[in-house]
């Protein structure tokens, strides 16, 4: 008596790649929904004060539909301001980050570049369901700290004059400051756009026709500091951002590299600003092994 051809069963397809992506997706429990103000914010719009504002003046539209301070919003509304539609973040992608950048000369801080000139942008990790934020300028021809985060809020802390956050930059002019146009600096000049003030300025060396100094600004006006020296006469030589805020640079991240800071330090950069720390994440970065963690003051 022969026995019966056993059936052959093919393996079940185990979903790669894109396809996987897309049904964990599809079976991951839907996101809480939170304040439209408060997801606004996140998603890079504006500050959550500024939101605020734009809901009562009608600006925002939810769902077809006008929304009200204190509305709440989920992964699957439709979300619109002005008409436009704009896209929000949930879930994983609510995680603040923040990455710090070695600008060097001859990059734009700009997403493009109609002359085809190197940005900033083109050396940062790509991200899916958020962008990164450039956290102040630094012109053509300045060079050090660039600061990047998915955080809306943090950059708008970080940036608005109101809360007047310290820059510092080491300077390389021709020819040296004497104690008297020292202290006229710290006291305020008038410039063309309105008066201007460095918070301190210390002599750092220097050799031969050229000095270096230390200054401390409170403003991000375009090209403010090199126009304050310009207004004594002097000519800036070499102009260098080593820190923003609580963030300095690292002084073994060689230009052209960057480094995403950890949790512990974004956390603590957020209570520094005095936002709500948001969810935990993993290191994503690209640190190089040989750089030593940025400092945070």
């Amino acid at each position: 008596m022969s026995r019966p051809t056993p059936i052959r069963r093919s393996p079940t397809a185990v979903p790669k790649g894109r396809a996987a992506a897309r049904l964990a997706q599809a079976i991951a429990p839907e996101a809480p929904a939170e304040r439209l103000q408060k997801a606004l914010a996140t998603a890079g719009i504006g500050s959550r004060r500024e939101m605020e504002t734009w809901i009562s003046e009608g600006r925002v539209q939810v769902n077809g539909e006008a929304a009200t301070l204190g509305s709440k919003v989920g992964p699957r509304d439709i979300v619109k301001i002005g008409g436009r539609r704009v896209y929000l973040r949930f879930e994983d992608t609510r995680r603040t980050r923040i990455l710090i950048y070695h600008k060097s000369e001859g990059e734009i801080v700009t997403r493009d570049d109609p002359k085809g000139r190197a940005t900033v942008f083109d050396a940062l990790p790509r991200l899916r369901g958020a962008k990164w934020i450039a956290i102040g300028r630094l012109d053509y021809n300045t060079d050090g700290l660039m600061i990047f985060t998915t955080s809306g809020e943090l950059a708008n802390h970080l940036m608005h004059p109101r809360f007047e956050v310290e820059r510092e930059y080491a300077v390389r002019l021709l020819g040296e400051l004497s104690d008297e146009q020292i202290q006229q600096l710290t006291d305020g000049v008038e410039l063309d756009d309105g008066p201007a003030q460095l918070q301190s300025c210390f002599r750092a060396g220097g050799e031969g026709a050229n000095r270096w100094y230390r200054i401390i600004i409170k403003e991000g006006r375009k090209r403010e500091v090199r126009r304050i020296f310009e207004h004594l006469g002097f000519t800036v030589s070499r102009l260098t951002r080593i820190r923003f805020g609580p963030i300095a640079l690292p002084p073994q991240l060689k230009r052209g590299q960057k480094i995403e800071l950890e949790d512990e330090i974004v956390a603590r950069v957020q209570e520094w600003a005095g936002l709500e720390a948001g969810p935990r994440r993993q290191m994503r970065g690209v640190p190089d092994k040989h750089t030593r963690k940025p400092r945070i003051r």
